[in-house]
């Protein structure tokens, strides 16, 4: 594959998010129909994510994705228009848990793109279930997800079951790694992510892990049993802001084995937190293929749309969340205006998206799944190709 290079960027994204996301048009509701087209009428669809904190760069694009294909299609005029209603979670638990009650009691959606981030999945799902509300995540990733037995949850994205295994198998064939260290933050994603890469390493090389404090600053006893350790390769399960504080003290202390991540952390922040100096050797393996760095044509014209909506390139899960919204807008199309028929209709569903090809398995999952890797090259990332083949620079 080519190699592409892509610019991330974070704060004009994160005001266009909030100010176009939060001007949603007012409406009844449809008529609950089921096939023969549209019903007259507006429904509601949610999406909840961290659209302000330290972690919004990973929700705000596929949020923005979301938000262009509603907008496109409530653009052809059709009988039964979108309200988009955005949630910010700040991509915390305790904050996602009443913001879903809300909007399955008071705003009364028909369905939800997100949660964006797992631990807040863990939280909501059993709210949506309750309220038989499906729901379509751009973004979470971890694996109990999809065994929770929840009949109304989909995702749109490989799990960390595929992204772990990904990720170990470059560490030790590509990075040629023989002692690596892991380290996460306890939260739901990170923990998961690191367990699987933990998991699939165990006799191919010496570990050893640690965890952080995901809202400490000083990560001094961990750099000091990394550099005692003295590794090939350091693996980070959690989000960018974290991974740039943890790389920038490791740097620091003269710790320069490579640096490897998940998808939480394929964002500017990372570089930004780091420094650009210290991020050189960085490498991130996430199940997406970026808008902003993809030669197909049809990803292409979603990037150009995508830029010249929200004057910022199509970042992490941005073509995902297209793809999330479209599935629920076929579904609407297709007649279904409430709740449970959208379910039912998913159920079916079988697509090619703008990202991947988008077809749910009994519990959610998707049917197929890719993992790719990306590594730092300056202020920007490079598409390396998929796990398997890719190598390093």
């Amino acid at each position: 594959m080519r190699r592409n290079i892509f610019r991330l960027g974070g704060a004009l994204a994160l005001g266009t998010a909030l100010s176009l996301g939060l001007a949603a048009c007012g409406g009844g509701s449809g008529d609950g129909s089921s096939g023969g087209g549209e019903a007259a009428g507006t429904v509601k669809v949610g999406f909840l994510g961290a659209l302000t904190g330290e972690n919004a760069g990973i929700a705000i694009p596929p949020h923005n994705g979301a938000k262009l294909a509603f907008d496109e299609y409530n653009k052809t005029n059709p009988k039964t228009k979108i309200e988009y209603v955005p949630y910010d979670s700040q991509g915390l638990p305790e904050q996602a848990t009443p913001l879903a009650t809300k909007a399955v009691r008071e705003d009364k959606i028909v369905a939800m793109v997100g949660p964006a981030f797992s631990g807040e999945s863990k939280n909501v799902g059993p709210i949506l279930e309750e309220a038989k509300v499906p729901s379509v995540s751009a973004s979470a990733t971890a694996v109990d997800l999809a065994q929770q037995g929840w009949k109304y949850w989909h995702r749109v994205v490989a799990n960390d079951g595929a992204q772990g295994p990904a990720a170990a198998e470059f560490l030790t064939r590509a990075m040629k790694a023989k002692k690596i260290f892991i380290v996460d933050d306890s939260q739901e994603y990170s923990a998961g992510l690191a367990d699987a890469v933990d998991a699939t390493l165990k006799g191919k090389a010496t570990v050893n892990r640690d965890k952080v404090d995901q809202q400490g600053s000083d990560y001094a006893s961990t750099v000091n049993k990394i550099k005692a350790f003295n590794p090939d390769a350091v693996f980070f399960g959690g989000y960018y802001a974290q991974a740039g504080r943890l790389l920038k003290q490791l740097r620091q202390a003269d710790v320069q084995a490579p640096f490897m991540s998940g998808d939480g952390s394929l964002d500017a922040g990372l570089i930004e937190g780091a420094g650009e100096a210290n991020a050189t050797d960085t490498y991130i393996a996430c199940p997406c293929v970026l808008g902003s760095a993809s030669d197909d044509p049809e990803v292409k014209d979603f990037a150009q749309r995508y830029k010249a909506a929200f004057n910022a390139d199509a970042q992490i899960y941005a073509t995902e969340g297209y793809d999330a919204a479209t599935a629920i807008i076929d579904a609407i199309k297709a007649g279904n205006t409430d709740a449970e028929k959208i379910n039912e209709f998913l159920k079916t569903y079988s697509k090619k998206g703008v990202s991947k090809d988008i077809k749910f398995a009994p519990n959610g999952e998707l049917s197929t799944s890719s993992i790719f890797v990306y590594a730092v090259k300056g202020k920007d990332y490079t598409l390396l190709g998929d796990s398997k083949t890719a190598s390093v620079q």
